[in-house]
C-alpha cells in the first residue's frame, strides 16, 4: 500500500488524469479521459472500496447488475425494461452462484463475497475484455475468497485479461501469470508467477527505492 498501484489503475480507467504515458488496448492507442471512455474500449474497474465506488447498496441486485449497461434496457423515452433486467440478473446469479433470496434483494443485506460477485456481474454484462480488480478479496471470508479465485481463473481461461491489485503476497503468487511490483510510484520489476517466484523476491522489489540501481544489479 502506498506504492501507487491504485493510482495507476484509476489513471488507466480514466478516473484520474494521466501525468504521462499511454494506454494501448489490442494494439491500438486509446485516448481515455473518463471512465466512460475506458468502458467503451472494454475496460472495467472494480474498486477496492466497492461499497462507495462499485455498488449502490441501497438498491437491489437487479439494478446493480444493470447499472453500467442501462442503455441496453432503456427505450427512447427512457423507460426501463424491467423484464430484460430481471432476465440478465437471473443469468448472472446462476452463473456466478450469487447467494441471494432474489434479484430484488438490497445489496446491503448480502455478504461481502456476494456483493463482490454482483460488481463482477455488472462488468461482465458490459462485455469488458479487461477487468482491473483492486483488492478483490478485501473484507470477505476464507470460503468466499476461494470462490473469487475460482471465478478469476475461469474468466482468464475464457480470454478475459485480469489485472489484480493485492497486498496479500500468497494471493498474488497464487493468481498471477506475471507480477509487476511497484515502490513509491515506480515500477521496480516484473516477475513470473508460480513457484519460480518467492515472497522474498517480491519484497526485494517492493522495497527497492532506486529502480536504476536494481537494473544495474540485475545486469551484473
Amino acid at each position: 500500500m502506498g506504492a501507487g498501484r491504485t493510482e495507476v489503475a484509476r489513471a488507466i480507467f480514466g478516473a484520474d488524469p494521466l501525468d504521462s504515458g499511454e494506454v494501448w488496448v489490442d494494439g491500438h492507442k486509446c485516448k481515455i479521459n473518463s471512465p466512460s471512455d475506458a468502458v467503451q474500449v472494454g475496460i472495467g474497474y472494480l474498486s477496492e472500496d466497492r461499497k462507495h465506488f462499485g455498488l449502490a447498496t441501497g438498491m437491489d441486485v437487479r439494478a446493480n447488475v444493470a447499472m453500467a449497461s442501462l442503455d441496453q434496457f432503456c427505450n427512447r423515452l427512457g423507460v426501463l425494461n424491467e423484464a430484460g433486467m430481471a432476465e440478465v440478473a437471473a443469468k448472472y446469479i446462476k452463473q456466478l452462484e450469487i447467494r441471494t433470496p432474489s434479484d430484488k434483494q438490497e445489496l446491503q443485506f448480502l455478504s461481502g463475497g456476494n456483493q463482490q460477485k454482483v460488481v463482477i456481474a455488472k462488468w461482465l454484462l458490459r462485455d469488458c475484455d479487461i477487468l482491473i480488480f483492486d483488492e478483490p478479496t478485501r473484507g470477505i471470508d476464507v470460503g468466499a475468497k476461494s470462490e473469487i479465485y475460482k471465478l478469476l481463473n475461469s474468466l482468464a481461461e475464457q480470454g478475459c485479461a485480469i489485472i489484480v491489485i493485492s497486498s496479500e503476497l500468497p494471493e498474488v503468487m497464487r493468481l498471477s501469470h506475471r507480477i509487476a511490483v511497484m515502490c513509491e510510484g515506480r515500477l521496480t520489476g516484473i516477475l513470473p508467477g508460480g513457484s519460480s517466484t518467492s515472497q522474498e523476491d517480491i519484497m526485494r522489489l517492493a522495497t527497492q527505492r532506486d529502480p536504476a540501481a536494481q537494473i544495474v544489479s540485475e545486469v551484473q
